[in-house]
């Protein structure tokens, strides 16, 4: 929805803003995922990135774009070994969900 779009723009503006302040280390989480579905565009993450290239920056989430790849210092892919999934828990509001 593209309240879901101007919600994420204004988000990653905000925390540009702060971040840009003096923070050493910015985490964007999940942010691969709005990549991916289009709710964040190439230009709009590659600019914040450009202001922030004094921080340590961290992107999480799946689907990372080859461009963010090649760009990164460190690229690190984790798998799951363990989850409580399995053991019939389910998502947690705010967590996972």
């Amino acid at each position: 929805p593209a309240e879901y779009v101007q919600m994420l723009e204004r988000g990653l503006e905000t925390a540009a803003e702060k971040a840009a302040s003096g923070y050493d280390l910015v985490i964007f989480d999940e942010v691969n995922v709005a990549l991916f579905f289009g709710l964040l565009s190439r230009k709009q993450l590659e600019a914040v990135l450009d202001r922030l290239a004094a921080a340590e920056v961290v992107c999480t989430g799946r689907n990372a774009p080859d461009w963010l790849l090649d760009r990164a210092d460190l690229v690190t892919e984790m798998h799951e070994v363990k989850h409580y999934y399995n053991q019939g828990i389910c998502a947690r509001q705010g967590i996972e969900n």
